[in-house]
């Protein structure tokens, strides 16, 4: 989550109660007002993957799950960001600048055998592993608008998945691999849409003429979660994964945006600005017993779930990231 109550990004940890609520990361003197930031847990829930500018430039750290053992894993005067973990926690996926523009790397859990996996002067984002770990799916601007694409885990194999004139985002897989679920502007509005792995069977889920974006899916893979803007404002939905029986769980004036399922698929992270700032709020997978979870009066965004915790970030308002490569784990800027 974002907050300005440390006056610079942090990483915590909280209960999905709200309560036991633990500082992980803290810079020194030296690095003010550095930035902690999209922190992912490794698939054992051991360690925690986030970067940092606390060495003057972005980096790509790894601390134990109680903020112990702290290591920069990258070490490159270029900016690295957003680390994504593979699903047996052996690799990290990330995006880096050291080329000159945004592309696609991949290391060791350790920081050793960094490899690029994309060269190409357009900009790569959004990094997202298959289940199975043998393919990786991202966004680039490389066609002149932002598209879809996929390739081994090795960077072979690139595809275009997408191949549309508008844009195409954000994509998440299904938990079983087989399909990919993203938004995109193709209907002059967003809408979320889903494909096989290899790009067919290309289908509009919601097909509103509202905006509909972030989608992700339920661990189980029947429904798919998003945000909904109507009136004005973003509200929470989910879906069964055919598209059918759209439910909306919140309904508030202020925004409900960026859902995040827990890993039972039993409750729903959330960010609402129905308190006059961001906050992290938790609900049941029905919209039920929604719960305010960190209750500041500063700025708190970002989830990440562990279980039977939930982990976000900090940040001051004054110094927010605003990557949309980061949507894709519920991370956003204000």
């Amino acid at each position: 989550m974002k907050s300005w109550r440390d006056l610079n990004f942090e990483i915590y940890v909280v209960d999905v109660d709200g309560e036991n609520l633990q500082r992980l990361t803290n810079d020194l003197p030296l690095a003010d007002n550095a930035i902690d930031s999209a922190p992912a847990w490794s698939p054992d829930d051991q360690r925690i993957a986030f970067d940092s500018d606390r060495d003057g430039n972005f980096e790509i750290y790894v601390m134990d799950a109680d903020g112990d053992n702290l290591r920069n894993l990258t070490n490159h005067p270029a900016n690295d960001g957003t680390p994504v973990w593979s699903p047996d926690g052996q690799r990290i996926a990330f995006h880096s600048r050291r080329d000159g523009n945004q592309e696609m790397y991949v290391m060791d859990a350790d920081g050793k055998n960094q490899r690029r996996l994309t060269n190409h002067p357009a900009e790569d984002w959004c990094p997202a592993w298959s289940p199975d770990g043998q393919r990786i799916a991202f966004g680039s601007f490389r066609d002149g608008n932002w598209e879809i694409y996929v390739m081994d885990a090795d960077g072979k194999n690139l595809h275009n998945l997408t191949n549309n004139p508008a844009v195409d985002a954000v994509p998440d897989w299904s938990p079983d691999g087989q399909r990919i679920a993203f938004t995109s502007k193709r209907d002059e509005n967003r809408d979320i849409y889903v494909m096989d792995a290899d790009g067919k069977n290309l289908r509009n889920l919601t097909n509103s003429p509202a905006e509909d974006n972030f989608p992700t899916w339920s661990p189980g893979g029947q429904m798919i979660a998003f945000g909904f803007v109507r009136d004005g404002n973003f509200e929470i939905y989910v879906m069964d994964a055919d598209g059918k029986n759209p439910r909306r769980l919140t309904n508030n004036p202020a925004d409900d945006t960026f859902p995040e399922w827990s890993p039972d698929g039993q409750r729903l992270a959330f960010v609402s600005y129905r308190d006059g700032n961001f906050e992290m709020y938790v609900m049941d997978a029905d919209g039920n017993n929604q719960r305010n979870l960190t209750n500041h009066p500063a700025d708190d965004q970002f989830p990440d779930w562990f279980d039977p915790a939930v982990v976000y970030s900090v940040s001051p308002a004054g110094k927010q990231k605003t990557l949309w490569g980061k949507i894709k784990r519920g991370l956003f800027s204000r």
